[in-house]
């Protein structure tokens, strides 16, 4: 689990420059912008090296916390059609589901609330402390949904209390992602941050699949009457257990070295601005970047919640499958994200974060609508073929976006920067997914609109991998360069000595 956690170690017997030639283009122009502002080759004191224990252990309690979070969190929109039934019992079937969508949707309205509160006490107190609270929370308003009485007990207070509860998982989950990825993302060697970062939505994806497991066993176990009178709540009441694991995960972490060690003193400075004052410098200096941000989260969150918490209500209201039936389908899809995703986040490191979202943008365009044609089709192949087409392309998103995201903020405003792109993009077109979907489904009578919703966010998806820059193994903004052995820092500092070297050469020619 260790080599396969840290994608192995180099040859310790190669501690020699690497090719110049063989350098990928983005990496070998990172180098020398470091060579030209150091105005010498790399030193010991200029690469950093992590630990294997250390990046072991982040990269573990991270993925880990997170899946915990997300199992809370995703239950929601598995039982989307039971809850409507018992906080919203007056309601006809589709203003039911409708009902229950909007609560899961404004869990997501006060996600930039939390990302702008959490971000920038992430830059100034540290990564691991605000997510040690963000587990807290999450933890907290999960069980509080599991406890809260039904319509029929205490009437409108019902719903009202679970929207007050929804609020604070969303609250919560403005700075959990953002937090995670930057965390993950500033422990992970430049060489392998894809393949590392993936562990992060490797977690999301078995939380997924351990809450679509468990309202599938839960289904397939109780009748109707049971799953309406009492079974709902069971995963909503595993929460707290899974909480406390996680708080005792994330508090055994240590601070991300690059969050220790940032690189210059301007960086440092802006670490001591007020939040308003980091807000505006954000803003100001890295639009683009928040925008490229916005762009890639849209195209990976639409599709996210399209599969995850769109799509069991779809094969069961609208196309008219058993809810076991249902479950299982989604399942199958979550299993395969957690196969696929680990490697396509190597693949990422290798051929560049870039191809790999826009193959993925470009087939989104092509197979949104035969995927939800197989989806309508009778039998049972035919509705699995479509789901591991709409599974496929999400784990293209998912795999490099733990990697790619943070790279594009340096790390004094990186936390803050990902808490706001980051939660505006899911607030505004991720978490209403769903609802915006069945709302379309419901007024133009047209199965195939969440299949037209999905060919948009490629549209939007592909256009932002134009201007996306390559990070594939480079070093992030305002950090060290990241290495996972002394071998690889020696390798690091050969090449850095021929880079200088032939950069000398050339300008003397010059």
């Amino acid at each position: 689990m260790a080599d396969l956690l840290t994608g192995g170690q180099p040859d310790p017997a190669r501690s020699g420059p690497t090719d110049i030639a063989s350098l990928p283009a983005q990496v070998r122009e990172d180098l020398t912008l470091r060579l030209r502002r150091n105005e010498r080759p790399f030193g010991d004191d200029d690469v950093q090296v992590v630990e294997r224990p250390l990046l072991r252990r982040a990269v573990s309690a991270s993925a880990l916390g997170n899946c915990m979070e997300w199992f809370d969190f995703g239950v929601y929109s598995y039982l989307a059609a039971t809850i409507g039934k018992v906080f919203f019992p007056g309601a006809s079937p589709a203003a039911q589901l409708i009902s229950s969508f909007a609560t899961f949707a404004a869990a997501f309205v006060v996600r930039p609330l939390g990302g702008l509160v959490f971000g920038p006490l992430g830059d100034r107190l540290g990564r691991q402390k605000v997510l040690a609270t963000t587990m807290i929370m999450m933890a907290v308003g999960t069980f509080a949904i599991g406890l809260i009485p039904s319509y029929a007990t205490i009437g409108i207070a019902a719903p009202i209390l679970l929207l007050l509860a929804r609020m604070v998982q969303g609250f919560s989950t403005g700075g959990e992602y953002g937090g995670a990825t930057t965390f993950v993302a500033e422990y992970s060697p430049d060489r392998r941050r894809g393949f590392l970062s993936s562990w992060l939505d490797f977690g999301t994806f078995v939380g997924y699949a351990l809450g679509s497991a468990l309202v599938t066993t839960l289904n397939l176990a109780l009748s109707d009457a049971q799953m309406l009178s009492w079974g709902w709540r069971i995963p909503f009441l595993i929460a707290g257990p899974l909480g406390a694991i996680g708080l005792y995960m994330r508090l055994k972490l240590e601070e991300s070295p690059a969050f220790q060690q940032q690189l210059d003193e301007h960086e440092k400075s802006l670490a001591k601005e007020s939040a308003g004052t980091e807000f505006r410098t954000i803003v100001k200096d890295h639009w683009r970047a928040l925008l490229i941000c916005m762009g890639l989260v849209l195209l990976y969150n639409v599709t996210n919640y399209m599969v995850t918490g769109f799509l069991p209500t779809y094969l069961t209201d609208t196309l008219g499958r058993s809810s076991s039936s249902a479950d299982v389908l989604v399942l199958v899809g979550m299993v395969w994200i957690v196969l696929l995703i680990t490697f396509l986040g190597r693949l990422s490191d290798h051929v560049g974060r870039r191809p790999l979202y826009g193959f993925a943008a470009a087939g989104m365009i092509l197979l949104a609508v035969p995927a939800f044609l197989l989806l309508k089709t009778d039998g049972t192949w035919p509705p699995v073929f479509g789901v591991l087409i709409l599974s496929t392309l999400l784990a293209c998103f998912a795999a490099p976006s733990a990697a790619t995201l943070p790279a594009l903020f340096p790390t004094a405003v990186r936390y803050a920067a990902m808490g706001i792109g980051f939660n505006f993009a899911v607030a505004a077109f991720g978490g209403t997914t769903p609802l915006v979907t069945e709302a379309l489904v419901s007024i133009t009578g047209n199965d195939l609109m969440p299949a037209f919703y999905l060919m948009a966010a490629g549209a939007v998806g592909l256009l932002t991998v134009r201007f996306l820059p390559e990070s594939a193994q480079v070093s992030l903004h305002g950090s060290q360069p990241m290495v996972g052995s002394k071998t690889e820092r020696r390798e690091l500092i050969a090449t850095s000595r021929e880079l200088y070297r032939t950069g000398r050469e050339t300008s003397d020619r010059r």
